[in-house]
């Protein structure tokens, strides 16, 4: 009888702890949290310099970057900036803006690029459909303005 009693007070549990894996599973979602906006890749691009006030925008613009070696980046109204050509370019922007018309077609051209580069994005905009067609560019540092203000 004594054995029975041992087998009873010494049973094995079945079951599963799951605590350790709760744990590894938050620490990889912190991970992963913090990571992910690091691995959002820019393209770098120096954009002239200018006493102008910025434009109050109601939607999010269309963006065409002009890089130094002629490369063009676009990116519609905040999606991701994607590298395209000149008849991807034409096709997508004109698209959109057929579907928005009230949306702002902005260029940026890298100040160390040719101007024949911006040029000819500018008209391959105009054969896109596009009326208006604005260009970025950067505050000045450091100059004020006529009226005194930095």
């Amino acid at each position: 009888m004594r054995t029975s009693g041992r087998q009873r007070r010494y049973k094995l549990k079945s079951e599963i702890n799951v605590v350790p894996y709760i744990d590894v599973m938050l620490v990889l979602l912190i991970i992963f949290m913090v990571t992910t906006p690091m691995m959002n890749s820019s393209v770098d691009v120096q954009l002239p310099q200018a006493n102008a006030k910025s434009l109050q925008q109601k939607k999010d613009p269309v963006l065409v970057s002009v890089l130094q070696d002629g490369q063009l980046y676009l990116t519609l109204s905040g999606a991701k900036k994607e590298l395209v050509d000149e008849n991807t370019l034409k096709l997508k922007v004109g698209a959109f803006v057929r579907q928005n018309p009230e949306v702002s077609v902005l260029v940026g051209g890298d100040e160390r690029g040719a101007y024949g580069g911006v040029f000819k994005v500018l008209a391959d905009l105009q054969q896109a459909g596009v009326a208006k067609v604005g260009l970025m560019g950067q505050p000045e540092q450091g100059k004020s303005t006529s009226d005194g203000r930095k």
